[in-house]
């Protein structure tokens, strides 16, 4: 089974920028998809970025530009580098892996961003 654990999260000021981690135990598939969420306060979860074992991304519009998705098939881990930090973007960002239509999450990793 797997099991994914995020670090780097933390406060930044605008402008700033944050890398997010995840690594992956467990054996983890060339057709599973990885990617990052973040959930605001009584929001639902959220798409920010997700990228598949070849390379191919997928953002959301908010963050294109800003943030860049980075996965390492080797290490099964996937990173967010997340550049020009604005306030809005302040949340939990959890890592997901998406294997046939089916989610493992991490724990979450909490995103503050002052202004």
């Amino acid at each position: 089974q797997v099991q994914l654990v995020e670090s780097g999260g933390g406060l930044v000021q605008a402008g700033g920028s944050l890398r997010l981690s995840c690594a992956a135990s467990g054996i983890i598939f060339s057709l599973d998809v990885m990617g990052w969420y973040r959930q605001f306060p009584g929001k639902v979860r959220e798409l920010v970025a997700t990228i598949t074992s070849g390379g191919i991304t997928n953002y959301a519009d908010s963050v294109k530009g800003r943030f860049t998705i980075s996965r390492d098939n080797a290490e099964n881990t996937v990173n967010l580098q997340m550049n020009s930090l604005k306030p809005e973007d302040t949340a939990v960002y959890y890592c997901n892996l998406n294997r046939r239509g089916r989610g493992t999450w991490g724990q979450g990793t909490q995103v503050t961003v002052s202004s």
